[in-house]
């Protein structure tokens, strides 16, 4: 009686566990299969049409890793604790997928790009889904549907993309801000700042 109320146990378990791996699967490949938004491309803006005084300033990779660190905290308030971006020699970005109280670690690198008016374009280079490859456009909608982006940023899966309009970021000082150079690889990041006059009272 004990044999057969074993063996009943750990063909249900089995059956169990293979039924919720078949479901993981099937939503995966929903993902790669569903069509993607499409995605209107971001206006792009010139910090040279405003008139005013215009800064040069050069900075690290230790102290950008600060700045973000310290934005995306502010950004999720707290709620969030899954998903961070970090300067190495590229631009990297790591989250998860929560199915079934399971974490699926998402990993992804990303070239960064400077666009001619100063914003930036982050091409990725190599996406991983835990053990899984998908394409990585299915891995940025999915990033785009599920993780909050300030409206300067613009995740756009059938481009395969990620715009990131700096020159629109949005400053309590009004400054405005363009890349100039943006290397991780050899520690190299300089920015123009611009003092528009209005904000001086001139």
């Amino acid at each position: 009686m004990k044999d057969n109320r074993k063996k009943f146990t750990w063909k249900r378990l089995f059956y169990s566990l293979a039924g919720l791996n078949l479901f993981i699967v099937t939503v995966l490949l929903l993902m790669v299969f569903a069509p993607s938004p499409k995605v209107e491309d971001p206006d792009k803006e010139f910090i040279e049409e405003e008139a005013g005084a215009e800064f040069t300033v050069n900075t690290t990779k230790a102290n950008l890793n600060q700045l973000i660190n310290a934005y995306m905290e502010k950004l999720f308030k707290g709620k969030r604790k899954d998903y961070f971006v970090t300067l190495e020699d590229d631009v990297q970005m790591s989250g998860s997928i929560k199915a079934f109280q399971t974490e699926i670690p998402i990993s992804i690198r990303l070239e960064p790009i400077v666009e001619e008016n100063g914003d930036m374009i982050l091409k990725p280079t190599n996406i991983s889904l835990g053990l899984l490859q998908l394409p990585n456009n299915k891995v940025l909608e999915y990033l785009k549907k599920n993780y909050p982006m300030p409206e300067w940023i613009t995740v756009d899966p059938n481009e395969e993309l990620i715009y990131v309009a700096v020159t629109q970021m949005e400053m309590k000082s009004n400054f405005k801000v363009k890349v100039e150079q943006f290397n991780p690889k050899n520690d190299a990041f300089s920015f123009k700042i611009k003092v528009p006059n209005k904000t001086l009272g001139l």
